[in-house]
C-alpha cells in the first residue's frame, strides 16, 4: 500500500513540474509527461509498473470523461451532430474493421483478440483532446466538433469493445447478438446518464452549501459509471450523457459563488489524475515489453503501422465528412480535414480498456494474446500522444483556421463593454422609475459608465483600482489587530476574512 501510495505522489510530484515547464515551453503536457514516464522507466534500477486492470478504468477515467463532457453544452453540440454522428459510429466501426484486419495479418493475434485490438485502437481520447485543445486558437465549432467526437467516439468504440471481449472471452463471435448487444450497451448507457443528470441536477438545485455541491459533483461521474455497469450497460455512456447533461444545467443549478468553488476543487482533482495517467503510459511500456517474452521481437514496426494505418483510415473518412459538413461548419476542406485528423490522438481510453481485457477465457486458460494488445496499444498511444500532440499546435497554425490572439482579444473587450452597457441601461431604467436611493444608483452608474467612456483616463482607473485594494489591506490589518487582542473568535476571524477575500477575489476580476 505505501508502495502504491508513494507511486502517485512522485507521480503528481511529476505531473506538477513537467506542467511548469510545457507551459513555459509551449509544449503539450501530456505530450511531455508521456515522454518523462519512458525516461523514468529507462533509468536502471527503477522498478516495474505494474497498473492493476480495473484502476484506471474505475477511478481516473470517470472523472475525466465527466470533466470534457461537461464542457460541451446541448446548444453547441446540436450545431456539429451529423458530422459527430457519421465519426463517432462510421469512423469506429471502420477503424476497427481496419486495425482488426491489419493485426491478423501482422501478428500473431487470433480474429478474436484481432477484433478486440481492433475495438481498443478505436477510441480517439477526449482526455488528451481536451488537454490539448486547451492550448489551441482553434474556432468554438470546430473545438466542439473535434471533443465532441472524441467523447461519443468512446462511447461507441468501449461499446464495441464490451462486445469484441466478450466474443474473445467465450471464444466465438456472434454477428446478430453482437448487433444487439451493441444496441443494448448504448441505450442502457443513454438512459443511465439521462436519468443520473436529472437526479443531480434536483440535489443541486435544493443544495446551497458549496462544500455539499463539490461533493455531488465530485460522485456524480463514479454514480454514473458504477451504475451503468452494475446492470451491464455502458457506463462510459452514462458518464459521456450525465455530464453533457449536468453541464448544460450548470447555470441554472448553481450560483456563482459555488460554482467557483466546484471548479477549482475540480480543475485540481483533472490535474493530478491527468498527470498520474499520461505518466502511467510512458513508465508502464518499458514494463509491458519486458514482459512480453520472446518471439514477439517486431512490436515497434507493427505499433508504428497500426498507428500509421488508424491515421489513413481517419484522412479517408473524415475528408467526405468535412465535404458534407462544410456548409454547417463554414470552413474550408482540407484544413478542416488535417486538423480533425491530427487531432485525433489516442490516450487514456484505449489504455483503460487493454488493461481491462480479461486474464483468462471462459475455459479458466489464459487468454492469449493479452500481453501482446497491451503492447501494442500503451506503444500507439505512446506515439500518438507525443507526434501528433507534439506537432497539433503546428498544423493548426499552417491551417489558416486559428483565431489571432487580438481578435479574440477585441471580442472579449466588446463583450465586457456591452455588459457595462446592460448595466448603465438598467441603472438609467432604476432612476426614472424611482424606488431606490437615488445616491446608490447615480454612484454605480458613474463607476460603470466610466468604464464606457473612451475619455477616461487609464490612470484614474488604475488608481481607483489601488485605493480599493489599499482599503482592504487597512481592513486585514485591522481584522489581525482585532484577534491578536482577543476582541473576536476563530468562527467570526474566518467569516470576515473570507469576506474580504470575495471582495479581493472581485476586484482581480
Amino acid at each position: 500500500m505505501l508502495h502504491v501510495v508513494g507511486v502517485v505522489l512522485f507521480l503528481v510530484v511529476l505531473g506538477t513540474a513537467v506542467a511548469t515547464f510545457a507551459r513555459r515551453w509551449g509544449i503539450p503536457a501530456p505530450s511531455l509527461l508521456v515522454l518523462a514516464g519512458i525516461a523514468v522507466a529507462l533509468v536502471p534500477g527503477v522498478p516495474g509498473v505494474h497498473v492493476a486492470p480495473d484502476v484506471i478504468a474505475l477511478v481516473v477515467l470517470p472523472p475525466l470523461l465527466y470533466a470534457s463532457a461537461e464542457e460541451i453544452s446541448v446548444r453547441a453540440l446540436r450545431r456539429v451532430w451529423a458530422p459527430v454522428l457519421v465519426l463517432a459510429l462510421g469512423l469506429v466501426l471502420a477503424t476497427a474493421a481496419v486495425i482488426a484486419s491489419l493485426a491478423l495479418a501482422l501478428t500473431a493475434l487470433s480474429a478474436s483478440m484481432a477484433f478486440v485490438l481492433g475495438a481498443v485502437l478505436a477510441s480517439t481520447d477526449p482526455v488528451a483532446v481536451t488537454a490539448l485543445g486547451r492550448r489551441l486558437s482553434l474556432p468554438g465549432r470546430i473545438q466542439v466538433l473535434v471533443q465532441s467526437e472524441s467523447l461519443f467516439n468512446d462511447a461507441t468504440s468501449l461499446v464495441l469493445f464490451k462486445v469484441a471481449v466478450a466474443g474473445a472471452v467465450a471464444g466465438s463471435v456472434g454477428v446478430l447478438g453482437s448487433v444487439g448487444k451493441f444496441f443494448v450497451l448504448a441505450g442502457g448507457g443513454i438512459g443511465v446518464g439521462l436519468a443520473v443528470a436529472a437526479v443531480v441536477g434536483v440535489l443541486r438545485s435544493r443544495t446551497a452549501d458549496p462544500v455539499l455541491q463539490t461533493v455531488i459533483a465530485l460522485i456524480t461521474p463514479y454514480c454514473a459509471y458504477l451504475l451503468g455497469e452494475s446492470i451491464d450497460v455502458s457506463g462510459v455512456t452514462a458518464v459521456v450523457v450525465a455530464g453533457v447533461a449536468v453541464g448544460s444545467l450548470g447555470d441554472r443549478i448553481t450560483d456563482a459563488g459555488t460554482r467557483l468553488h466546484v471548479q477549482s476543487v475540480y480543475a485540481v482533482v483533472v490535474f493530478g489524475l491527468e498527470s498520474v495517467v499520461f505518466s502511467l503510459i510512458g513508465l508502464e511500456l518499458p514494463t509491458l515489453v519486458r514482459d512480453l517474452g520472446r518471439g514477439n521481437g517486431w512490436w515497434p514496426a507493427q505499433a508504428a503501422l497500426l498507428a500509421a494505418a488508424l491515421i489513413g483510415t481517419r484522412v479517408l473518412w473524415v475528408w467526405p465528412t468535412t465535404a458534407a459538413a462544410r456548409s454547417a461548419l463554414g470552413y474550408p476542406r482540407w484544413p478542416l480535414t488535417r486538423v480533425v485528423t491530427w487531432a485525433g490522438t489516442r490516450g487514456v481510453m484505449p489504455l483503460a480498456a487493454a488493461l481491462s481485457i480479461p486474464l483468462v477465457a471462459d475455459d479458466g486458460a489464459p487468454l492469449p494474446g493479452r500481453p501482446l494488445v497491451l503492447v501494442l496499444t500503451t506503444a500507439v498511444v505512446a506515439a500518438t500522444l507525443t507526434v501528433q500532440g507534439l506537432s497539433l499546435a503546428g498544423i493548426v497554425k499552417t491551417s489558416g483556421l486559428a483565431i489571432a490572439p487580438e481578435h479574440t482579444a477585441a471580442k472579449e473587450t466588446a463583450a465586457r463593454e456591452a455588459m457595462d452597457r446592460a448595466v448603465v441601461e438598467y441603472l438609467d431604467d432604476l432612476a426614472a422609475v424611482g424606488g431606490m436611493n437615488p445616491v446608490a444608483v447615480q454612484r454605480l452608474r458613474s463607476r460603470y459608465a466610466e468604464r464606457l467612456d473612451p475619455d477616461t483616463d487609464a490612470a484614474l482607473l488604475d488608481d481607483l483600482a489601488t485605493l480599493r485594494r489599499d482599503v482592504l489591506s487597512v481592513q486585514a490589518a485591522e481584522l489581525r489587530r482585532l484577534v491578536a487582542e482577543e476582541r473576536i473568535g476563530d468562527g467570526m476571524r474566518r467569516r470576515l476574512q473570507a469576506e474580504l477575500d470575495r471582495r479581493e477575489a472581485g476586484l482581480d476580476a
